[in-house]
């Protein structure tokens, strides 16, 4: 009996496993479902990757014309204070009735309180007068693009961008007068060189000023570059062991600051003569560039600078710094016409970006309204 009962019992679970098995059936149906609504994403992700595609495209072209302009830009705002002397009275020149020997007059004392120079300012006033002999030119408001082509034609003859040879490493030597800001340029130079793919080292070559070392220090960490310096060394010594770092370490550009110096202080002068010629010795044929650092608001005394440099190191290219807070903008056109120098680079701005390349173009462009 009792056995009896206990088959019943075990029997009656069985019924249950046998509703449980069909329990699962359902769960196909959601994957049915999630399977359907599949294809939509794709359609979604294909719609999304053609108007990716097409933005971006648009983003690019927006991004060049905003870079363009943000560049041309910046020139125009660096030379504002020499535009503002330029544009006023040269707008009321142009407005005048006739073209007399007054008006040249007139034209000769715009240029020359710009700091274009005599010798610049002469060759410039001829061509006009040439250009209104020959076209038969009356009305002045002509004269406007004359004289800036002129200017233009006068300083592409000083627009040369610097070229890294594969002479590696390349060495730059910086030199120039006290305050023309040659450690700034120095930082924004190797962050111009750095954004060309350029490994660069520099070398904290002025051992006078106490701070150099330290300000070269904060621009090497700041583009993440080797800063090579001694508490106490020799400015040769500095330059020396610089350089054979880079070689060491297969670095493309060493830079080589120097102490800024006045033309009138030959000791100083004869000085960085033999620094050069401790470039020469450790790596035959450097240093391949002398970059002279001239301020913009110096004017007219920039022409003795550089004639003065230039006999004592054979300078090979200029960087015109702090344009943006003078109004002696026309110096490069003086500098064109009396000594012709490629013009690397201007400073523009405060900024580390704003170290521009020399565009003859943009520079007059900026110059003029």
């Amino acid at each position: 009996m009792f056995e009896f009962l206990k088959k019943l019992v075990t029997k009656k679970p069985k019924p249950k496993k046998v509703v449980a098995k069909p329990a699962p059936k359902p769960k196909p149906k959601p994957k049915k479902v999630v399977a359907k609504p599949a294809p939509k994403p794709n359609k979604v992700l294909e719609n999304d990757l053609i108007n990716i595609n097409d933005t971006s495209s648009e983003d690019g072209a927006t991004q060049k014309k905003k870079g363009f302009f943000n560049f041309t830009e910046k020139i125009k705002e660096g030379l504002a204070k020499t535009r503002e002397k330029l544009t006023t009275p040269l707008s009321e020149l142009f407005s005048s009735q006739k073209i007399d020997e007054s008006f040249y007059d007139e034209l000769e004392m715009i240029l020359l309180t710009s700091d274009v120079g005599i010798s610049a300012t002469d060759y410039l006033i001829q061509r006009v007068k040439e250009a209104v002999a020959k076209k038969n030119i009356v009305e002045p408001q002509e004269l406007k693009s004359i004289l800036k082509n002129e200017l233009v034609e006068l300083l592409k003859a000083v627009e040369r961008p610097i070229k890294i040879s594969e002479n590696s490493p390349y060495v730059i030597m910086m030199v120039g007068v006290n305050g023309t800001g040659k450690t700034t340029t120095i930082g924004k130079l190797t962050k111009h060189l750095s954004d060309q793919n350029h490994s660069v080292l520099i070398a904290a070559g002025d051992t006078f000023r106490a701070a150099a070392a330290e300000q070269l220090q904060v621009w090497g960490d700041r583009n993440n570059v080797t800063v090579i310096s001694q508490e106490t060394g020799d400015p040769s010594a500095v330059v020396f062991d610089a350089i054979n770092s880079a070689k060491a370490k297969n670095i493309d550009i060493a830079i080589a600051d120097t102490a800024g110096r006045l033309p009138t202080q030959k000791h100083l002068i004869d000085e960085i003569a033999k620094i050069k010629k401790v470039m020469d010795k450790c790596h035959g044929g450097s240093p391949h560039e002398v970059l002279l650092v001239i301020d913009a608001n110096t004017g007219q005394n920039a022409i003795n600078q550089l004639k003065i440099f230039n006999e004592a190191l054979g300078i090979t290219g200029l960087v015109i710094t702090k344009l943006d807070g003078t109004a002696k903008g026309g110096v490069i056109a003086a500098i064109a016409k009396e000594i012709p120098t490629p013009i690397r680079f201007i400073g523009v701005g405060e900024g580390i970006d704003d170290l521009r390349i020399f565009n003859a173009k943009e520079y007059v462009d900026g110059m003029f309204t």
